[in-house]
This record gives structure tokens, sequence and C-alpha cells, in this order.
């Protein structure tokens, strides 16, 4: 889907060093951060984060994010419980 958006190849491979990865501005790095904290567990959002993510994005954008993160996890938890497979919507083409 991030294909289909524009964003390139480069950019979704390297998604894992979002934090050190020159590809990503500093407004997609804590949003990432900030995905990864409402997803991974024992793993809080921090003030100090909040207040990083308040920088960049207003009271609306915010609760958009927010809502999408917490979509795309109760999604996946619920696809994985019912044992229904990925659909494929990104693949790495090969060179």
């Amino acid at each position: 889907m991030g294909s289909e958006l524009g964003i390139p190849e480069e950019k979704i491979l390297a998604l894992e060093e979002y934090a050190t990865s020159p590809l990503y501005s500093e407004k997609e790095r804590v949003a990432l951060e900030y995905a990864d904290c409402m997803t991974i567990t024992d793993r809080e959002v921090s003030d100090e984060l909040f207040s990083r993510l308040r920088r960049f994005y207003g009271d609306d954008a915010l609760v958009e994010l927010t809502e999408i993160i917490a979509w795309e996890n109760a999604s996946s938890k619920f696809n994985r419980a019912l044992r229904v497979p990925s659909q494929g919507l990104w693949r790495r083409e090969q060179g």
C-alpha cells in the first residue's frame, strides 16, 4: 500500500531502522516511535514523547493518528487469532 502512495521502496525497507535512517523526517520518526510504544507490550507513551508529538501534530491529527494505530493493532490481533493470512498488499520486487 505504501508503494502505491508513492513511498519509495528503500524507505519501506528501512522501516525497521526508522529511528536512525536519514530517509525519515523527525515528524515521521516521532509518529513511528508513538506507534511502537502503543504496539509493543511493556512500552509506554511517555510525557516526553507526547510533548514531541504535540510539536508536529494538532489535536485532531493526534486523535486520528492514535485511532489509526489502535485500529491496526486490533485488526492485527483479530486476524492472528482467526488465522487470517496476509493479503500480500506489498511485495518486494525481485531485481
